[in-house]
Formats: C-alpha cells, sequence, structure tokens
C-alpha cells in the first residue's frame, strides 16, 4: 500500500470487458513515476489517496480476474508523521555518498 496524489482521470471508451464501469484515475505517488489506478471510493484530482496493487487490488474491485493492477481504496485525511524522526532519515540521506 502507498501513499499518492490524483492528478487527472483516464476516459476510455473502448477498454476490456472486465474494466467496464470502473473509473480510471492517474496518481503520482510520493516516491516513483504517475500510473493509472482504479477509483472505488470516489477519489477526485488533487487528493491523497491510498494504492494498493496486485492481487489486492483486484479484490478491492471484486474480483481476482478483472484487468487491474492499482486500485484506490482510501482518501486520506490527515497524515502524521515523527518530525524528528523524519528530519534524521532525510539527514541520513543527504550524508549517503554518491555513486
Amino acid at each position: 500500500m502507498e501513499i499518492a496524489t490524483v492528478i487527472g482521470h483516464v476516459w476510455a471508451t473502448k477498454k476490456e470487458a472486465t474494466l467496464e464501469g470502473s473509473k480510471l484515475m492517474i496518481v503520482r505517488p510520493y516516491a516513483g513515476d504517475p500510473y493509472v489506478a482504479a477509483d472505488v471510493v470516489g477519489a477526485g484530482i488533487g487528493e491523497e489517496v491510498l494504492v494498493v496493487s496486485g492481487s489486492t487490488a483486484r479484490r478491492a474491485l471484486g474480483s481476482d480476474n478483472c484487468a487491474i493492477d492499482n486500485a484506490i481504496v482510501g482518501i486520506i485525511d490527515t497524515v502524521e508523521v515523527d518530525r524528528e524522526l523524519e528530519a534524521k532519515k532525510q539527514a541520513a540521506e543527504k550524508a549517503k555518498p554518491k555513486k
């Protein structure tokens, strides 16, 4: 499971039969490139969401036999991070030798 931000949506008038009725959104994770995820919770552009992948995503859509790799399963209200711990992690990343 990962946190991502919804940055767009996909319109596909022709698609595989198991995708019929699925709302497809483009999400950008905190680390990595954007990708498409099926939305099962009604997320909108700009919202932070929880995304699952693989068989967990297919189960979220109610079928193990659908053409889905990623699914939005939650809309995030708030995220709380230990700032001290995060600062130590960032300092350690900066101190690593560059390749």
